[in-house]
């Protein structure tokens, strides 16, 4: 391998039809989840690639057509699947896919995306040396969330399977290096954060002098801790000049349920958007005074980190890894999770507190979260990952 750039293969969900180059019918596409930190990876290498060849193979029945495309560093293998195949043949289908575009590439080694949607599993049938990242912890969520969906429980059995059998596993915050640990015990983790996308970092600032504004980014859900923030909001004084920006449409039969406990004019202070590009997700922030992240379970909500590198104090819950980006009195408040007493509490300190009051915090908690949190870094400390990787990878290919 030395003397040429490190073949990569990505088996991931990768939401190609937010990328403006890509194949017009493909940008049509209705826009699933950004997944915005493997955007960000993929940039920082696309403006400053350290030696790697990118393949990047995505899987979905929305696909218009299976395509391959080319956005340098990396190469777009967009698999068309037959809906129906994947889950109920614990991916096996999937894996046949893969395997057969991987033969062609022959990578040096393979990168899977989290395990909610197979890819670990299918990255342990290959012949390859691989990593897995973990994006969400099904199994820590079925433990939160009563009744979780059959295919939550199903992602939580999926996960046990996966991360016991990886050479290596990457993961964010302190917690969720703990939890995997604990749990699976892979043969080795790192920690490695995912980055806000620049535009975060860029925030001009401007909250409002005359009324609180407080932004919430994320789903109108029970594990999102939704309930807890409304129950937190309608108990402020009702003199209190404040307004909620919630980013994440309010659907499903709980929501409906949830907004007949609210009068009439609680949800005139409320305003829904959904649908933002993350342009917009940024200029509803450069207008914040708080976020609140009300979660009940969460391994590091990107939500949060955007508002922490754009400079809006957070208001959020002792869960996961929101204590490893707020940092109490310096950029926010935390408070225990589950306990509207407890955000209550909190709420209260920070519209007293002298600067998030303002939508302020300390400069120098925010220099620093702004390097800890960078695209540079998390690249950096992914190409270290691969590398790692690099030796196993080799003595692999000799065995092929």
């Amino acid at each position: 391998m030395p003397g040429r750039p490190l073949k990569v293969a990505w088996i991931s969900y990768f939401p190609v039809e937010w990328l403006p180059e890509a194949p017009p019918d493909f940008r049509a596409m209705p826009r699933h989840h950004p997944a915005s930190w493997q955007r960000v990876l993929f940039r920082a290498w696309q403006d400053q690639n350290p030696g790697v060849e990118l393949h990047i193979l995505a899987l979905r029945k929305q696909f218009p057509r299976s395509c391959t495309f080319q956005i340098a560093p990396a190469t777009f293998h967009c698999i068309r699947t037959i809906g129906g195949l994947r889950a109920p043949t614990l991916f096996w289908y999937d894996t046949w896919l893969v395997r057969r575009c991987l033969r062609r590439l022959q990578p040096d080694l393979v990168h899977a995306w989290g395990t909610e949607n197979g890819a670990a599993l299918i990255a342990a049938r290959l012949p390859y040396a691989y990593l897995v990242t973990v994006q969400g912890l099904m199994t820590w969520y079925c433990q939160v969330v009563p009744n979780a969906p059959v295919y939550n429980r199903m992602a939580a059995w999926l996960e046990r399977r996966s991360l016991s059998r990886a050479p290596l596993v990457t993961t964010e915050s302190r917690f969720a290096v703990a939890f995997v640990r604990d749990h699976f015990a892979p043969r080795r983790i790192l920690q490695i954060e995912h980055a806000p996308d620049p535009v975060f970092h860029q925030v001009v600032r401007r909250p409002p002098a005359d009324r609180i504004r407080i932004v919430v980014n994320g789903r109108f859900h029970f594990a999102k801790g939704t309930d807890l923030l409304l129950d937190a909001l309608s108990r402020l004084p009702g003199e209190q000049p404040w307004e909620l920006v919630h980013i994440g449409a309010a659907t499903g039969s709980w929501a409906q349920a949830l907004k007949t406990r609210f009068p009439e004019t609680f949800w005139e202070r409320i305003r829904f958007r959904s649908g933002l590009t993350l342009d917009e997700v940024a200029e509803e922030l450069s207008r914040a005074t708080l976020l609140i992240s009300p979660t009940r379970v969460d391994v590091s909500p990107n939500s949060v980190k955007e508002a922490v590198v754009a400079g809006v104090p957070v208001v959020g819950a002792r869960v996961g890894g929101i204590p490893d980006y707020v940092l109490p009195e310096k950029n926010g408040v935390l408070f225990e999770p589950g306990n509207v007493d407890s955000l209550l509490h909190a709420l209260r300190h920070a519209l007293q507190h002298p600067q998030f009051r303002r939508g302020e915090v300390d400069p120098d908690t925010l220099r620093r979260m702004r390097d800890y949190l960078s695209p540079a870094t998390m690249a950096r400390r992914f190409f270290e990952a691969y590398t790692q990787l690099a030796p196993a990878a080799a003595a692999q290919s000799q065995n092929q």
